[in-house]
């Protein structure tokens, strides 16, 4: 039977996201990202269409590479101002009981035992339904004004990575027993001692000696999401860790491509494809008729706005876009493989070669991924294609306009995939790994967060072994 498809949202705590421009259009509503009920109406709506989740991007710097500050993206908005997104899932959470709420956080800029009590504290407010995305770092202002003189590089970075994981494991793992909370009122006691560990965690990067400060929560762990990178570090990080996977591109052929790499990654990494969704990026524009749905997307277009893409990209690949002609090609540009952002292009469409211009436009509606547009029945159409073609389980939704984009997704494409068989009518219920994995609220037994081991207590409270590396045994 085909494989059921899966939506995601993708969102920011902002009133632009990956549409620079659509601010502008009579009918936007994301102005309202500072209101409460601007968010909760966005949950009801998602939940209505039975997405899995919604899914926070977020930066915790200024796009000031184009021109070489944060003007251009101040005076078109491109992601600032910008709100942090963990006080948005409680909220999302209180108006909701299935729908799943993900959000970014960069390790770079937080310590993980402090981490990894605001992530057990969302799992219980959301009754098991928080996931984290998995970060290493963001912009390089976010680097200077956390006072990063000298950021790590990025092999570095993933040394990082990997010791924090680590941390938050023991801290989420195995800190608490199950039942370490007793609430014997007879007995006067609430926690047992003996069931509460140190973790004795004494690394290169973090020295965490003590004990996680939260009851277990729903999940333990929140689910863990990852956007794959095209380094074999970062692929190798992600299908090491995630259980959702998300990656983007313009064609069939390059996610098609991405996914492989992934499924090769999962195998290294001794995990099946079963353990893994794969979600790939993508911007559905429709309407009742094809007709109104072409001049929906032409009417989008004429709202873009070309400097403001430049500025998003010019933050994603590093490169100061103000320095080249909108005619140039961009294969002249991106010179460096770590370019990735750049590299898309010349890879979704062998042989075209794309001026600054046409990219900035192309990723100026939706961001990386493709724009599909049609009727109900042509959307569904494309959809089950990419989603056959490439193997990806569904689709990280962005919008171009706040919430009708999303809107029309739930009341007329959702409805026509749930006829064909290929989306859900309705969640299982349980937490979001259970709605996901069909499984108990756990990560599983084989997943390398579940194999964490402390090292026991010696001498008096306090003075313990050095913790063995991640995944092996005292």
């Amino acid at each position: 039977m085909p494989r059921r498809i899966r939506f995601n949202a993708f969102q920011m705590n902002a009133a632009s996201h990956q549409a620079p421009g659509l601010w502008r259009h009579p009918r936007d509503l994301s102005h309202r990202y500072t209101d409460p009920g601007h968010w909760v109406e966005l949950a009801q709506l998602l939940e209505r269409g039975v997405f899995d989740g919604v899914l926070f991007a977020d930066v915790l710097g200024a796009n000031d590479v184009y021109a070489s500050g944060p003007e251009a993206a101040l005076r078109h908005g491109v992601q600032l101002p910008v709100n942090d997104p963990l006080a948005l899932i409680p909220l999302m959470a209180q108006a909701t009981r299935h729908l799943g709420l993900g959000v970014t956080s960069a390790l770079a800029y937080e310590h993980p035992y402090l981490f990894a009590r605001r992530l057990s504290t969302l799992d219980h407010l959301t009754r098991g339904r928080v996931a984290w995305n998995i970060a290493t770092r963001c912009f390089d202002s976010a680097d200077r004004n956390m006072g990063l003189a000298h950021p790590p590089t990025a092999e570095e970075r993933f040394d990082i990575a990997e010791e924090y994981l680590e941390v938050v494991y023991k801290l989420w793992e195995a800190s608490w027993e199950d039942d370490a909370v007793r609430r014997d009122r007879s007995g006067g006691l609430y926690t047992d001692p003996a069931k509460v560990h140190p973790i004795a965690h004494h690394g290169r990067h973090f020295d965490v000696p003590g004990i996680h400060l939260c009851e277990p929560s729903p999940q333990r762990t929140p689910l863990l999401q990852v956007q794959a990178g095209t380094s074999l570090r970062a692929t190798r990080l992600a299908a090491q860790h995630a259980e959702a996977i998300f990656v983007s591109g313009p064609s069939i052929a390059v996610v098609r491509r991405l996914v492989e790499q992934v499924r090769q990654a999962l195998s290294a990494a001794g995990r099946t494809r079963e353990d893994v969704l794969i979600y790939t990026q993508a911007l559905v524009i429709t309407a009742p008729t094809a007709a109104q749905a072409q001049d929906k997307h032409m009417d989008l277009l004429r709202h873009v706005d070309v400097e403001g893409a430049l500025a998003l990209l010019s933050g994603w690949s590093g490169i100061d876009f103000s320095r080249h002609p909108r005619d140039e090609p961009i294969e002249a540009v991106a010179t460096s493989a770590e370019r990735t952002a750049l590299a898309a292009f010349s890879q979704g469409q062998p042989g075209r070669q794309w001026t600054v211009g046409e990219a900035a436009r192309f990723i100026g509606l939706g961001g990386r991924g493709p724009v599909i547009v049609g009727s109900p029945p042509q959307v569904a159409d494309q959809l089950e294609q990419w989603a056959d073609a490439t193997g990806v389980d569904g689709f990280n939704l962005s919008w171009a306009l706040a919430h009708e984009t999303l809107q029309d997704v739930v009341e007329l494409i959702v409805p026509e995939l749930q006829q064909r068989g290929r989306y859900a009518q309705g969640y299982a219920g349980g937490t979001l790994r259970e709605q996901l994995f069909s499984r108990g609220p756990r990560l599983s037994a084989s997943h390398t967060a579940r194999r964490v081991r402390i090292a026991p207590a010696r001498g008096e409270a306090g003075a313990h072994a050095d913790s063995p590396a991640l995944g092996q045994t005292p």
